[in-house]
């Protein structure tokens, strides 16, 4: 597993329709193969900055992800709100860290 950890730079005033974009491409990223979670978030410091973070089973499916329709419809939907290129890298998960967060999707169980 991998994570593709991209800085996102959107031009100031387009935030909004930025975000409305990503998250109209949430079932572009849910339905590419070997990509197991997608996620934006938004600098607290930086306006404008976001970070997109999904996970993919190995670099090579995010690289053939990138040669699909579906690539392109995202680029479509968020791209022209750039401020610049985005600053892509993939991170490997180490066994440190956790996490207490439980998804809006999915209710804790309670006995």
């Amino acid at each position: 597993m991998i994570q593709e950890i991209a800085r996102l730079d959107v031009t100031p005033g387009e935030e909004a329709a930025f975000e409305a974009g990503a998250t109209a491409a949430v079932a572009l990223f849910r339905r590419a193969a070997g990509c197991h979670a997608m996620q934006l978030s938004r600098s607290h410091e930086q306006a404008g900055r976001y970070w997109l973070i999904v996970s993919w089973e190995t670099v090579e499916a995010h690289l053939a992800f990138r040669e699909t329709a579906d690539f392109s419809e995202w680029r479509r939907l968020v791209g022209g709100h750039f401020a610049g290129p985005p600053q892509v890298e993939h991170g490997i998960p180490t066994q440190a860290g956790f996490s207490n967060i439980v998804s809006a999707t999915r209710q804790p169980h309670v006995s």
